[in-house]
């Protein structure tokens, strides 16, 4: 994972050093199962993120003038940890460094807070295919006493729902009588269920120390699935409310489907999936009508994206021109 930016582009290369040796070992190196605990997930999937966003970034700074200036980016989102890497481009965390620093803690509490005394999970998550309304009269019909929620709203089609494993049983035994698929998901807990609050009061008291800046650009927040900065007053130091809002985010659900929707409302003409993977490029199909999207993940996929926006580009100016 990230071994062809590492390989192939300076910028990204950069961030992978700023990372760390350990870092970069697991990003390259890590299996599966090793990939699959949060507290190694977090860090190395934001610094290939990051590491995507800066090459991307490389290659635009190498435009002629009068192509950079017609490109604008509308807004940024990112999904549950993808966040820190939107708010990272949004300016709100000021550094890479500042950025892996809290993603790294971020994954560690979250661990803690999903394991028992022996170090065991203590929920897990299952992925649910049907109507939004269905999913959640399953979720009321059998959480009974235990844990049990929805805690990803991903698509119109699917919700993932996050709690302890009786209560996870449950849900699939009788998910089919409400007309829902779901499918067992291979995570480490329960992410974003109420299992997280422990680490979503720590989050918070760390992110009130990292000075959280306003953010440049629309940013949409997973908590609420709209602009992040939303009542909050431009004359306002937003960094304590940011804490706020970052720390509930941990322990809350993700509104993708929302976030998705309110980015769409600035009618941008591509959505570009920075980092590892096309799956939120293939979720927005479910979400929003033909949306074009585009990736960047490694050093091919990121010159099949420059090659479209520069073909588009000179279409543009082209048109201009006979007009």
């Amino acid at each position: 994972m990230g071994q062809d930016l590492y390989d192939h582009l300076p910028a990204a290369k950069e961030i992978f050093n700023k990372a760390g040796k350990e870092v970069r070992d697991w990003c390259f190196h890590g299996t599966k199962e090793m990939l699959r605990q949060t507290h190694i997930t977090q860090p190395a999937i934001y610094t290939v993120t990051m590491a995507a966003y800066e090459a991307f970034l490389e290659q635009l700074s190498t435009l002629e003038l009068s192509q950079r200036n017609r490109l604008e980016l509308v807004g940024v989102a990112g999904f549950s940890l993808g966040e820190y890497a939107a708010l990272t481009a949004a300016g709100t965390i000021d550094s890479f460094e500042k950025g892996l620093e809290i993603v790294t803690k971020r994954g560690n509490m979250m661990d803690s807070a999903g394991r028992d005394h022996r170090g065991e999970p203590l929920g897990g998550m299952v992925a649910a295919f049907g109507a939004r309304a269905d999913i959640l009269s399953c979720v009321e019909a059998t959480r009974k006493e235990g844990i049990l929620c929805a805690v990803n709203y991903n698509s119109p089609i699917q919700t993932v729902v996050a709690g302890d494993f009786a209560a996870l049983d449950r849900f699939q035994n009788h998910s089919k009588a409400y007309g829902v698929k779901s499918k067992i998901l291979s995570v480490g807990t329960a992410f974003h269920s109420p299992l997280m609050e422990k680490a979503g009061e720590e989050l918070e008291v760390l992110l009130r120390s990292m000075e959280l800046q306003r953010p440049r650009i629309k940013t949409m927040s997973n908590v609420s699935g709209k602009n992040l900065m939303e009542g909050i007053s431009r004359g306002e130091d937003p960094s304590e409310e940011l804490a706020i809002i970052l720390g509930k985010q941990a322990c809350s659900p993700v509104y993708w489907q929302e976030c998705m929707e309110s980015l769409a409302e600035e009618q941008a003409e591509y959505y570009i999936e920075i980092g590892p993977g096309t799956t939120l490029s293939g979720i927005a199909k479910k979400i929003l009508p033909a949306p074009q999207t585009l990736n960047v993940e490694d050093s091919s996929s990121l010159e099949k994206t420059m090659d479209t926006l520069i073909r588009e580009l000179n279409n543009e100016m082209l048109g201009e021109e006979t007009c």
